[in-house]
């Protein structure tokens, strides 16, 4: 299925997962809409509990946490440039020059990309995740294209 947007064929555009960011996003505002409905339904009195004002917004709290945290997780993106490839994943950033990738892996079962480095490391790329179907395996293809292209790793032969 061709696409009509002009930049498909941009090999920098930005990896984003499609279907991690959409569920990110939805269950970050069922939890704020459930968390604080739920801060402001609780009964100020009666039953076993009674629930007074710091209550209610610790209640509410929790919802905005989950989705802050919710937030983070659509928010995961690498973003490749001429220079290198920045990773966000959802607790750390990285900023990697191409020379630094050595190979790019996706199969085996894991969740999304990783990346093996020069200083014997490993990085996921969690942009690229196994639950976007064919497309993850096309966006891995492309990275490891950019790694060949702009990197000193070996080529396949």
């Amino acid at each position: 299925m061709a696409s009509s947007d002009p930049r498909s064929d941009d090999p920098f555009r930005v990896f984003r997962s499609r279907r991690g960011r959409a569920v990110a996003t939805s269950m970050g505002v069922l939890s704020v809409v459930i968390f604080c409905g739920l801060a402001l339904l609780l009964p100020a009195q009666g039953g076993l509990t009674n629930w007074s004002a710091p209550d209610r917004v610790l209640v509410a709290a929790i919802g905005v946490a989950i989705a802050t945290l919710c937030w983070r997780y659509a928010t995961i993106r690498a973003v490749p440039t001429r220079e290198g490839l920045l990773v966000r994943n959802l607790f750390t950033t990285r900023q990697l020059t191409w020379p630094q990738v050595l190979r790019v892996q996706y199969g085996g079962g894991a969740p999304w990309v990783t990346l093996d480095l020069d200083d014997t490391d490993t990085l996921a790329v969690m942009a690229i995740q196994r639950a976007d179907g064919d497309a993850s395996a096309a966006e891995a293809s492309r990275l490891q294209a950019l790694v060949q292209a702009l990197g000193e790793a070996p080529h396949p032969g």
